[in-house]
């Protein structure tokens, strides 16, 4: 337990990338084997059980330090995270007692706390509370509250692992893929590849695009690249294995039993067939591709049972993008162009009205393209995307074969009028902010954003919040309807959830717009015909 706090700690105080792969392959060439199984699936986001609910850790804590709940709270909202709030308001404990346990029983205690009482579970975390140091409680609390956020990706991860086991990236990123837990595997049966190819499910690592940073024409030339939409669904692997579909998230959720219309691949697909897509909300019984709202898509992935009347609501298309295994054979290093003949073949074969081909966008020159991508809102695409012609299926995101072409943002100018500490490292600024338009001689709220800005802009931000701030509940504050921003979003749909009757998709905050005045904003009028001609 001990090393997995110090490379939590390591991990919070640098920015550099190389430096936390470092801190890892140290952490994995020395941790106890179910320690590194523990802390893959932490980092990962195969969480452990929560056993306590918030509100109790922090009623515990109070009890303990005496505390009034104001000061308590006052703390928290400064702080940002819970967690760290306990750990830094318990009285200082030097020592660091863990009794001898690792990581893994630690988590193995509290799982066994589960169905205990409210009272046991007290005198447990309370204890822990004053047997550890100010370090040991932060991650202690991390376990209890259930969130590791270390700023680095699963690739990098997996390449830690891969240079402290000697082992190539791309292995790892398949071995550790898919379904899989702590308490019913090992380490080292995962780095097994004899044991992973028992395992029917098992999908392969997505591959991901890079946003293309440069104009289009510096990346090749165009007899090079294999063009096609970006559609907007739930990226996700279909696989026919041992007469069974599974279908995964790129999130690395199996979601088979939420998309019932995809069962009958079972007939249509080969034995030993992964085919890569995109699956969509949208008339499978369409000639053209038009998709529904992705709001119902998302509702649709959290149901258990999925209804007569839900399919015929928010029917679902699976588009298939690549072919990554062929009559049980991983083909992921063959070309592209080979694995895209292979699966036209065998999409035009199947005759099956849920699983549709990713169709090539042709072009002869960048030009023709660029005004291609410029209709890609009006058939409900993202815009374009584009892969080497010769290139591999790699893992993780890389550069230099698939980038992805995105429209341009849809904007709005608009003004703050509520602000919020943010978290982590940007718990002590305001970072958080609530938007509004106008509504007649009224401001009306619409949307929240907290990202888009540089760390200079947020602290322009935060010092006007505080020099401007009219009235506080709790962490948030009232500021004066002064400061006007350009948000960007790349969908905008209704809702009855929102005040305004609207909902922005991905909104971000593009730029603060000194040259305008709080008088100059658009309107809830501008927001509806928005909806009228981009609404979803």
């Amino acid at each position: 337990m001990e090393g997995f706090v110090k490379l939590i700690i390591g991990l919070g105080k640098t920015k550099s990338i190389n430096e936390k792969r470092s801190l890892m392959a140290n952490y994995f060439s020395h941790a106890d084997d179910q320690d590194k199984l523990w802390t893959i699936a932490l980092f990962t986001g195969k969480k452990p059980k929560k056993i306590i609910s918030s509100s109790q850790l922090k009623a515990w804590c109070i009890e303990l330090c005496q505390l009034p709940d104001w000061l308590f709270n006052e703390c928290y909202h400064t702080v940002g995270d819970l967690a760290e709030t306990i750990s830094l308001v318990l009285p200082q404990n030097e020592l660091f007692d863990y009794h001898h346990k690792s990581l893994s029983q630690i988590i193995q205690q509290l799982n066994f706390l589960v169905k205990e009482s409210d009272d046991k579970k007290k005198e447990f975390i309370t204890q822990k509370w004053q047997s550890l140091n100010r370090e040991g409680c932060f991650v202690f609390n991390k376990l209890l509250t259930g969130g590791f956020r270390i700023g680095i990706s699963q690739q990098i991860i997996y390449q830690a692992i891969g240079q402290a086991e000697n082992i190539p990236t791309e292995d790892v990123s398949y071995l550790f893929s898919g379904k899989w837990h702590p308490d019913e595997t090992t380490y080292r049966q995962l780095l097994q590849k004899e044991n992973a190819l028992l395992d029917a499910s098992k999908p392969y690592p997505f591959y991901l695009a890079y946003p293309i940073e440069t104009d289009v024409t510096q990346i090749g030339t165009p007899n090079e690249w294999i063009a096609e939409w970006k559609w907007d669904g739930i990226r996700g692997q279909c696989i026919k294995r041992k007469e069974n579909i599974f279908v995964w998230s790129r999130g690395e959720e199996l979601i088979t039993e939420q998309f019932p219309e995809f069962h009958s691949f079972l007939t249509v697909l080969p034995e030993g067939t992964v085919i890569d897509g995109e699956i969509l909300c949208a008339d499978p019984h369409a000639i053209d591709i038009s998709p529904l709202p992705f709001s119902r898509l998302q509702k649709r992935i959290t149901l258990k049972k999925i209804t007569s009347k839900i399919k015929e609501e928010t029917p679902v298309i699976f588009i298939a993008y690549d072919l990554l295994e062929w009559e049980g054979k991983d083909v992921r290093q063959l070309p592209l162009q080979e694995r895209k003949r292979i699966l036209t073949d065998l999409i035009q074969n199947t005759n099956d009205k849920h699983c549709r081909l990713s169709e090539p966008v042709f072009f002869e020159d960048w030009e023709f393209l660029k005004q291609k991508r410029a209709l890609a809102r009006d058939i409900s695409t993202e815009g374009i995307m584009l892969k080497r012609a010769d290139s591999s299926y790699l893992s993780g995101r890389k550069k230099g074969d698939w980038w992805k072409w995105k429209i341009d943002p849809l904007v709005i100018d608009c003004v703050m009028i509520y602000a919020q500490k943010g978290h982590g490292r940007r718990s002590n600024l305001f970072t958080d902010y609530t938007f509004a338009v106008k509504d007649g001689d009224k401001l009306i709220s619409f949307t929240k954003a907290y990202s888009g800005l540089t760390d200079e802009e947020f602290k322009e931000v935060d010092q006007f919040v505080k020099k401007n701030a009219l009235e506080k509940f709790g962490p948030v504050r009232t500021v004066k309807p002064e400061m006007v921003f350009e948000i960007a979003f790349e969908g905008i749909s209704e809702s009855k959830r929102h005040k305004a009757g609207i909902a922005l998709r991905f909104p971000r905050m593009k730029r603060i717009r000194k040259d305008k005045t709080v008088e100059e904003i658009n309107t809830l009028d501008d927001l509806k015909k928005m909806l009228e001609l981009y609404g979803t």
